[in-house]
């Protein structure tokens, strides 16, 4: 588990190890904007492990500051060019496993069929343009790592995993559950652990969610 604050990181990782899984946990410091903490927990992982075999990019951020240079780069910056980095210091780890599996969290929001065509209510956020214009440049970051790197073997998934309780809108119980409309973040999980147990390999390179795929 990874993520920029460790304690943070070693905090949820008691929570989930309370659960009794399967197998262990193992935090690292690892922050998406700063290129130098990516290359470190890159080499942690190298001389530790060897080799990787799933890399699930989850960092992601929401702003709506009303300045849209700030909420733009902001998002940008995490949502975006963080993943593309570590998407790229990672993969030579990826390419050592037998097979190896490269997740992009991702949204439905970031779908430019469906807000074209038929927006959910939530598209109507006030200044929401940054998070969902980052969400379609991070799949066509997936696209082009499924494009240039699936004859290597590698099996890359953008996912979309539901509109489910996060701190992603904030921290406060009311943001946290979405105003009351935030599922089960088990269900998203499900649905990670379906494509890493190949269940979605039929699906690889495409925009995947609970009950099928996306068009882009």
């Amino acid at each position: 588990m990874a993520g920029r604050s460790l304690d943070k990181v070693k905090s949820a990782m008691s929570e989930v190890q309370t659960a009794r899984i399967k197998g262990s946990l193992s935090a690292i410091q690892l922050d998406v904007t700063n290129e130098d903490s990516i290359q470190r927990a890159a080499q942690h992982v190298e001389e530790k492990y060897g080799l990787l075999d799933a890399l699930i990019n989850n960092a992601g951020v929401g702003n709506r500051d009303s300045d849209v240079k700030t909420r733009m780069q902001k998002c940008m910056d995490t949502n975006v060019i963080g993943p593309a980095v570590v998407a790229s210091v990672f993969r030579p780890l990826l390419l050592k496993a037998e097979k190896p599996y490269s997740i992009f969290v991702s949204s439905g929001s970031g779908s430019l069929t469906r807000f074209a065509e038929n927006p959910p209510s939530g598209y109507s956020l006030e200044n929401g343009e940054a998070y969902r214009a980052s969400k379609a440049a991070l799949n066509i970051i997936a696209i082009n790592e499924a494009k240039e790197f699936g004859t290597k073997g590698l099996l890359v998934f953008p996912i979309a995993p539901g509109f489910v309780v996060s701190n992603l809108r904030g921290t406060d119980e009311e943001a946290k559950n979405g105003w009351g409309g935030a599922g089960d973040p088990m269900v998203s999980g499900r649905l990670i652990m379906s494509i890493l147990d190949g269940e979605r390999d039929s699906d690889v390179g495409k925009l995947v969610h609970k009950d099928g795929v996306y068009p882009w």
